[in-house]
């Protein structure tokens, strides 16, 4: 069997280590005499899966004794709801949020938001085409905001907060789903971090919030009783039928990340990865990465050819390569190569020779 190189930014490449034990368990979970498919959410057996992966997040992050880990549904976009409505009530009506707006998906996060209460856009890359992001003091925050909103590191457009920036006693929360687990992360600042799975945890299916235990107990009157997270918090992730598998996989690739020398082994890994590729787009006028450097992302990289022309042929070569999933979002165009944490160097060396033979070739 070949594997190819997947580069897509999600549902992206896992470990092969967390494939091939999942695919042995398959049929018999550790003697259990069936597949995690198959078992009740309330079982002995699954129990010890939920634990033992709430545990070793908890490990691998370093999240304080104070703050509560949530397993959920429904991704990364219906927090973009859930948030507002958990957070909202903690001030007066009409409560106000403030966002700052670097791309794609915090322009999701807002347009969502304002149907729950005010939002108030703190900064905006937008006239630059989000390709950085804003300076912490050219932000307008409002004077009683309930929350401000960040996307920590935006897929489409590759920019990457590296800072955590003030926000005094406001709660920060973190859309963090595209870049989680790849680099050390001080969680003692944040109100608020979630992300979906399938980029750097799992597949598809799970949701993790990170939430500090003061911020519970202060949804909306028309927050469904579901996406409470004080009914979450308080049934242990168990309101209702958690995602099952995705959370088995999830604690998978958690062990795997411990193995690996855990968080901050990775983040030097992912920073060598990177630096990889953007040492060789800066060196050559054939490609370009508009992202300011010092906002540049780790996990997720645009690029462009100079000759918009050849993207096609370009996409195309990188497929009959093993290099798969490379096209650019449907919103910008160009490339894009995601290099999350289960993506190996030989991965990023593979692409970077590539785009050295097809530049000479053209």
């Amino acid at each position: 069997m070949s594997r190819v190189f997947n580069f897509s930014a999600g549902p992206a490449t896992l470990p092969e280590e967390v494939l091939r034990q999942a695919a042995g368990e398959m049929l018999d979970w550790q003697g259990s005499g069936m597949s995690v498919m198959e078992m009740s959410h309330r079982s002995r057996e699954f129990m010890s899966i939920l634990e033992s992966a709430q545990r070793d997040l908890r490990e691998l992050m370093a999240v304080p004794g104070n703050y509560r880990i949530l397993f959920m549904q429904g991704g990364a976009t219906a927090q973009n709801a859930i948030i507002p409505m958990n957070l909202a009530g903690r001030k007066s009506q009409p409560a106000i949020a403030d966002f700052i707006h670097t791309g794609i998906w915090s322009g999701k996060s807002i347009a969502e938001a304002g149907r729950y209460c005010r939002v108030n856009v703190a900064a905006t890359s937008e006239s630059t085409g989000f390709t950085s992001v804003p300076q912490r003091e050219t932000w307008t925050l409002s004077e009683n905001a309930a929350y401000v909103h960040i996307c920590s590191n935006e897929t489409i457009h590759g920019v990457e907060y590296h800072f955590v920036p003030e926000v005094g006693d406001v709660p920060l929360v973190a859309d963090a789903s595209s870049h989680i687990l790849s680099r050390v992360a001080d969680v003692s600042k944040y109100g608020v971090i979630f992300a979906s799975a399938q980029k750097n945890m799992g597949p598809a299916g799970l949701t993790v919030v990170i939430v500090r235990e003061d911020l519970l107990g202060h949804a909306l009157p028309i927050c469904p009783s579901m996406f409470d997270w004080s009914n979450v918090a308080g049934n242990d992730s168990m309101f209702n039928t958690p995602p099952t598998y995705a959370i088995y996989i999830a604690g998978l690739v958690f062990q795997w990340l411990k193995r690996q020398g855990g968080v901050a082994a990775i983040e030097q890994r992912n920073i060598a990865k990177s630096s990889l590729l953007y040492d060789y787009l800066d060196s050559t006028g054939f490609y370009s990465n508009l992202v300011a450097k010092h906002c540049r992302s780790r996990m997720n990289v645009p690029f462009f050819l100079h000759d918009r022309e050849l993207e096609n042929a370009f996409i195309d070569g990188a497929a009959r390569e093993g290099l798969t999933y490379i096209r650019g979002h449907r919103a910008v165009g160009g490339m894009r190569a995601s290099l999350y944490n289960a993506m190996p160097v030989e991965g990023v060396q593979a692409l970077v020779a590539y785009m050295r033979e097809f530049e000479r070739l053209h």
